[in-house]
């Protein structure tokens, strides 16, 4: 009887210990290790400090003031696509990626929280782990059919990173995590620090609306830390909402391109590969492992080479 009552109480002890997630405390934690001190690590060519413009849901604008603005300064920025928009101006989309533009993925039909009259059809409060993983699986397949691209890059709708609700709330931040080698987030308010950042739930500062002084006065802080600051915008134009100045984008561009100044300016794909290169010990390991396991029948990107660091 006593030897019943001891496989009992040992059996309801794994059962807790399992439920909790408390075996997992003595694992090792597969994501690419932090700096201990920022003097550890350095941004190419003696830079002080990086920058990405990202633009979601490649509204019209983009292409038709946008790109032009960027190719005028030789800058190269990051667009989270949606594909109703996307379709209108395939053609010009097309030159954006041969020219150096980066293509990301800003999920299949942009669901937010049904708080948002516009989401309550595709509100994330609905949705399951599941559901976001096939419908973020299946706008890759989207863009590469139809940009012949592969995005490695996200953009959380809304900048909300949840599904369903009460008891069945989940982050899907760990799902990004799987299946991008970013996630980048919105309405943030500060950089990315490089030597700290969590790649899947990267801060993106709000771009739109923005004077040149108030955008240098971000970055001039930025340039202090050595960080990395993600603008996040959407249209492009003299005005309006949810519109970067066209106005800013040329001086900011003009600004980046002074190698006095001290900013690399380029893609969140160039960028976050730079720093997972030198967050490995071996200057490829865990990065390569990472990027190389991103491939397969599920839709992953197969990222084979790391450019040098």
């Amino acid at each position: 009887m006593r030897n019943v009552c001891v496989c009992l109480i040992v059996m309801c002890c794994c059962i807790i210990v399992s439920s909790t997630g408390c075996s997992r405390c003595c694992v090792k934690d597969e994501e690419p290790a932090a700096f201990k001190r920022m003097e550890d690590f350095h941004w190419p060519e003696g830079k002080r400090a990086a920058i990405s413009l990202t633009f979601d849901d490649a509204r019209l604008s983009q292409v038709d003031r946008g790109i032009p603005i960027l190719d005028e300064y030789g800058m190269k920025a990051t667009f989270y696509v949606s594909f109703g928009s996307l379709e209108q101006r395939l053609e010009v989309w097309k030159a954006a990626v041969a020219n150096g533009h980066e293509i990301g993925n800003h999920s299949l039909v942009h669901p937010c929280s049904g708080n948002f009259p516009f989401a309550r059809e595709r509100a994330l409060e609905d949705y399951t782990l599941d559901q976001m993983r096939s419908e973020l699986r299946q706008a890759s397949d989207k863009i590469e059919d139809l940009l012949g691209v592969r995005p490695i890059s996200f953009a959380y709708p809304c900048g909300q990173k949840y599904v369903g609700r009460g008891r069945n709330y989940r982050s899907y931040v760990p799902l990004v995590a799987e299946e991008f080698l970013t996630g980048r987030g919105w309405m943030n308010e500060w950089a990315n620090d490089p030597t700290f950042c969590d790649m899947a739930n990267l801060m993106g500062v709000e771009l739109d609306g923005k004077s040149f002084e108030q955008v240098k006065q971000v970055m001039d802080r930025v340039l202090k830390d050595g960080g990395w600051l993600v603008f996040a915008g959407h249209d492009i134009g003299d005005g309006g909402r949810q519109t970067t100045l066209a106005s800013t984008l040329q001086a900011l561009c003009k600004y980046a391109q002074d190698p006095a100044n001290g900013i690399w300016l380029d893609t969140v794909e160039s960028i976050s590969r730079h720093i997972l290169r030198q967050r490995s010990p071996a200057g490829a390991g865990e990065s390569d492992q990472k990027l190389s396991g991103m491939g397969g029948p599920h839709g992953q990107p197969n990222l084979n080479v790391l450019p040098a660091g």
